[in-house]
């Protein structure tokens, strides 16, 4: 199966993990990468900095109506939901709140299932509420890639133990073993 976007749902111990992910991941990495982190209303944009610094991609804030291209690693804005249009672009809205977050990772995951379809590889990361779990539910409903890293592996188990109590995942892994797996698929990308 070809897939050409990965989208990433994290929040509490989320920025060990995406430092950990994004410096495993190769420079000629190609498909696009989405992520919710969790973030408080009033977060500078600081951490995507450091991430930057310790990746070889290109690690940007989503800006509105910005088309989505190959190779680049995508960061909801805070304060922000960060949704995926049809013909794959962003949408920023200060909607309400869902499961007590905004960016929320449901959001994302819903409107990038509905995008991309069989195309989507969907993966929830660390965390401590149940955001993610209706979106990566959609992502399988849509023909996608569900991916949730081993809750006992996580630095905050709630939110994958969430996701795989709602659906059948088709990989359950280590942070390492997620890196491998997506440099797997990016191989069927180029």
């Amino acid at each position: 199966m070809r897939y050409e976007a990965i989208v990433i749902g994290v929040s509490s111990g989320g920025m060990n993990a995406l430092r950990y992910l994004f410096s495993a991941l190769p420079a000629e990495f190609g498909m696009s990468i989405i992520v919710v982190q969790h973030v408080s209303a009033r977060s500078d944009s600081l951490w995507i900095k450091l991430l930057n610094d310790v990746s070889n991609l290109n690690i940007k804030e989503a800006d509105e109506k910005e088309k989505i291209e190959a190779g680049n690693v995508y960061i909801a804005p805070s304060n922000y939901h960060l949704l995926i249009e049809k013909d794959k672009t962003f949408s920023l809205t200060i909607d309400e709140r869902v499961n007590f977050a905004r960016p929320s990772i449901d959001v994302l995951f819903e409107s990038a299932a509905e995008a991309y379809q069989s195309k989507l590889i969907g993966v929830v990361l660390t965390g401590s509420n149940n955001d993610g779990t209706n979106g990566i539910k959609r992502i399988k409903e849509c023909g996608g890639l569900a991916v949730i890293q081993d809750p006992e592996t996580a630095e905050s188990s709630y939110m994958p133990a969430s996701a795989m109590a709602a659906i059948q995942p088709d990989y359950i892994l280590t942070l390492e073993n997620i890196a491998e797996l997506l440099m797997k698929f990016n191989q069927n990308f180029e």
